[in-house]
C-alpha cells in the first residue's frame, strides 16, 4: 500500500499568479540640455517692514500674518488725539497771524498816504513796512507748521504701500507705538527671484548658457527663470559669486526662504533618459523595476546623472536603451 502511494498521481500545483499590466515606458537615449545645480534661496524683490512715524497707543490692527492687502488699505491705527490737538493749536496760530497780517497791511497803507501828505515821515513808513513784511514772514512759517502738523497727523493711519502678504505683525493692539518702531512686514508675492551662490569657475559657462530652471524640491515646482543676473561681486573667502534668476509673477505656492536648486544650462549632450516617475528611492538605494517579456517586474538598481528635467532623469548605469520600466514603482514591488 505504501508503494502504491507512492507510485500515485502528484498533486497539482498551484496556478501562478497572474501579473497584472502595468504604466510603463521606454527607456530612451535623445539629447538634452546639460546643466549646473547649485542649491538657492527663494527671495521677495519686494518685501518691507512698515514703521510709526509718530509715538501713540495703536488703537486699531485690520490685518495679521497671512492675510492679503490690497495698495493703500489701512493697516493700522496711532491713536491721532495729540496730532490733532497740535493741529488745531498750529491753525489758531496761523488765524492770528494773518489777523496781525491785515492790520499791517492796513496800517502800511495809510503810511504810505501819510507820506504822501507830508503829514509822515519817511522813517515811520520804513517802519511800517518792516512790519508789514514781518507779518507776512509769519504767517508763511506758521502755514508751514501747520502743514507739517497735518503731515504728523496723517501719520497716525498707516496704509499699504503697495499689495502683498503679510508676512510678520511685531506689535499688539494697545501697545504703544514710538517712531522707528516696526509694526507690520510684507512682501509682494508677484515679484519672487531665487539667489544661488555657484563657483566662480562656473560663472562663464552659466553667461554663456543664458538659461536657466528653477526646482523648488517641497512642491515638487519647475519654472523657467525669467531672468538671469549675475551679481559683479565675489565672496573672498569662499570664491564663489551671486547669481540671481527672476521667477513668472503666476508662480503660486512659493515664499521667500524656501530652498530652491537652480539648474544653469552649460551646453547640449546625448543622454541615456528614464522617467522620474519610475525611480524608486529605498534608504541609500536607487532602483528602478523592470518590465520583462514574461513574468514580474524586476527590481534593479540604477545610477543617476545630472542631465534632465521635470518628467525624466539621467541614467549612467544599471539601464539599457529600449528597457521598459514600470511608472508605478509601488504597485510593480507589490508583485516582486
Amino acid at each position: 500500500m505504501a508503494l502504491a502511494g507512492c507510485g500515485g498521481p502528484e498533486p497539482p500545483k498551484p496556478a501562478p499568479a497572474e501579473v497584472p499590466a502595468f504604466i510603463s515606458a521606454v527607456v530612451e537615449m535623445r539629447e538634452v540640455e546639460l546643466t549646473y545645480t547649485a542649491d538657492a534661496i527663494v527671495e521677495a524683490v519686494r518685501q518691507s517692514t512698515v514703521a510709526a512715524q509718530i509715538a501713540g497707543r495703536i488703537v486699531e490692527l485690520r490685518f495679521d500674518v497671512g492675510d492679503f492687502v490690497k495698495k493703500g488699505e489701512v493697516i493700522a491705527r496711532i491713536d491721532e488725539r495729540a496730532a490733532s490737538q497740535a493741529l488745531a493749536a498750529s491753525e489758531a496760530q496761523v488765524r492770528q497771524a494773518e489777523a496781525a497780517l491785515r492790520n499791517a497791511r492796513a496800517e502800511y497803507d495809510r503810511s504810505k498816504q501819510l507820506v504822501a501828505q507830508k503829514f509822515l515821515s519817511q522813517a515811520a513808513l520804513d517802519r511800517a513796512e518792516a512790519e508789514y513784511k514781518a507779518a507776512q514772514a509769519r504767517v508763511t512759517a506758521l502755514l508751514a507748521g501747520a502743514g507739517q502738523a497735518q503731515t504728523e497727523r496723517s501719520f497716525a493711519t498707516i496704509v499699504a504701500p503697495y499689495s502683498g502678504l503679510v508676512s510678520a505683525r511685531h506689535v499688539e493692539l494697545g501697545e504703544m507705538a514710538t517712531p522707528g518702531k516696526p509694526l507690520m512686514t510684507g512682501f509682494d508675492p508677484g515679484t519672487l527671484r531665487v539667489t544661488a551662490t555657484v563657483p566662480q569657475a562656473q560663472v562663464t559657462a552659466i553667461q554663456a548658457g543664458a538659461k536657466a530652471r528653477v526646482e523648488v524640491p517641497s512642491s515638487a515646482t519647475w519654472v523657467e527663470a525669467t531672468q538671469l543676473t549675475i551679481i559683479p561681486t565675489a565672496d573672498p573667502r569662499t570664491h564663489t559669486t551671486q547669481v540671481r534668476l527672476g521667477l513668472p509673477a503666476e508662480v503660486r505656492g512659493i515664499y521667500p526662504g524656501i530652498y530652491a536648486r537652480a539648474h544653469f544650462v552649460t551646453g547640449r549632450a546625448a543622454a541615456l533618459l528614464v522617467p522620474r516617475a519610475a525611480v524608486l528611492q529605498r534608504s541609500e538605494v536607487t532602483a528602478v523595476y523592470v518590465i520583462g517579456d514574461s513574468g514580474p517586474p524586476q527590481l534593479r538598481q540604477v545610477r543617476l546623472g545630472s542631465a534632465g528635467d521635470e518628467r525624466a532623469v539621467e541614467v549612467l548605469a544599471g539601464l539599457r536603451a529600449g528597457e521598459r520600466v514600470a511608472l508605478e514603482p509601488i504597485k510593480a514591488g507589490m508583485f516582486n
